[in-house]
């Protein structure tokens, strides 16, 4: 078949659409397992590891912070995408510069109250590219989504937005989390469709 190279498909593919993706509007749920009791009245969030200040908020303190609205595609893994979601949250550059992150720290651990764990570039957390929401869509995070606070980093498939989030750990060495070490990609890039380890 010959087409001419000026031809354009009428129905053309969306352009925010990551390879192997499909747009849907909903919000599908997967997790690693039953959904934790995470109240509000028990949450703590610790930043630990390469700082100068080990820090750890209740929820009462944490939302004296900046807190900044953020809309975002997000990416899930096992190929669905949902376009223009509207998170609430507080940015990782606001919560490193708290704690003073050493220049040693190449990366970031996150941990949630299941046991789960992810891995990600300190490059990848900084300069706008991650936050610590605790509202989705002006509402509190749901418990099935990861209330009452998850990690948002929209631009890597969203096993790296670990909900439930407890603690998050700055190192000087890359150590995969929970599904890193089960398969997935150890970064996780969308838009080159970096799934599963050999991606």
């Amino acid at each position: 078949m010959i087409i001419n190279e000026d031809f354009e498909p009428t129905r053309g593919r969306d352009k925010r659409l990551p390879p192997g993706q499909y747009e849907t509007r909903d919000f599908p749920v997967l997790s690693l397992g039953p959904t934790p009791e995470v109240t509000t009245e028990g949450w703590k969030l610790e930043i630990t590891g390469l700082v100068q200040n080990q820090l750890s908020f209740s929820w009462e303190e944490f939302l004296k912070l900046p807190i900044e609205k953020v809309k975002k595609d997000i990416h899930c893994v096992t190929k669905w995408s949902k376009f223009d979601t509207e998170w609430e949250g507080v940015s990782l550059d606001e919560l490193m510069k708290r704690a003073g992150v050493g220049e040693s720290a190449t990366h970031v651990i996150a941990y949630s109250h299941d046991g789960y764990s992810t891995n990600l570039p300190i490059e990848d957390v900084r300069d706008g590219k991650a936050w610590v929401a605790v509202r989705y869509e002006g509402e509190d995070i749901s418990a099935e989504h990861g209330g009452p606070a998850r990690l948002l980093v929209p631009h890597l498939y969203f096993w790296k937005s670990a909900k439930w989030l407890k603690r998050i750990e700055f190192i000087d060495r890359d150590v995969p989390g929970f599904w890193e070490v089960r398969g997935y990609h150890n970064y996780g890039d969308p838009w080159q469709e970096q799934r599963y380890t050999f991606d």
